[in-house]
């Protein structure tokens, strides 16, 4: 059972950094989770870029290579769990981008402050999940990047400058010299990692755990 928002008063902040990549689709899932963590936590988001498939080609691979390789049945679990988590699944019919230049383009975006990262992440999540349109496209980027009020031309130059390379792959490095292998990969308070999609009642006692490690001195 969850604590509750009523414990956000008496307790220590609650940090969490997320590791993800736009075409995951448990990380598109996880986002209710994050959403559940702030809300009954006050928790303290900090979504970072994991680079999930760097062998894609930039113009990312058919959908009917992975439906190949997944199978149609593993694909409609996940549809399943997006549906029961409250969120659309809609991806590009037709293409699985490589999501390189989106993750690029949103580190771009944290310059601007933590609240225009956030809204440049719910942006392109929602742009390939519910809208269905291909982030791998730099038409797609720069629309999505004017949707948050950011001159996506600017962004777009800051990209293929390389500007964002070394963040991008500073990042996926550092998560996998933690232990990380896959996305979404939260690390709460620091020290405590909990990975993939898991039940609000499982994240419940990451979060009592790392406030028994952590407690609120008096």
């Amino acid at each position: 059972m969850s604590t509750g928002s009523a414990e956000t008063q008496e307790q220590a902040p609650l940090t969490v950094q997320v590791w993800s990549d736009y075409i995951c689709p448990f990380c598109h899932i996880g986002r209710e989770r994050v959403t559940y963590l702030e809300r009954e936590y006050g928790a303290q988001v900090q979504w970072l870029p994991f680079d999930l498939h760097p062998e894609y080609p930039d113009e990312g691979i058919l959908r009917v290579s992975l439906v190949a390789t997944y199978g149609q049945e593993a694909i409609d679990r996940v549809a399943a769990l997006a549906e029961a988590s409250g969120l659309p699944h809609n991806p590009n019919p037709d293409v699985v981008p490589r999501s390189r230049k989106a993750l690029e383009l949103a580190e771009w975006s944290r310059a601007y402050g933590a609240d225009t990262h956030r809204r440049m992440h719910d942006a392109l999540m929602d742009a390939y999940w519910r809208d269905g349109r291909d982030i791998g496209d730099w038409a797609v980027l720069e629309d999505v990047a004017h949707s948050v009020g950011l001159d996506g031309m600017v962004g777009r130059r800051a990209v293929q400058h390389g500007a964002f390379v070394p963040v991008v792959d500073d990042s996926t490095t550092w998560a996998h010299s933690a232990g990380i292998t896959g996305v979404p990969a939260m690390v709460l308070n620091g020290r405590l990692l909990v990975s993939g999609v898991v039940p609000h009642e499982e994240l419940d006692d990451a979060v009592r755990a790392v406030r028994e490690a952590d407690p609120v001195e008096g």
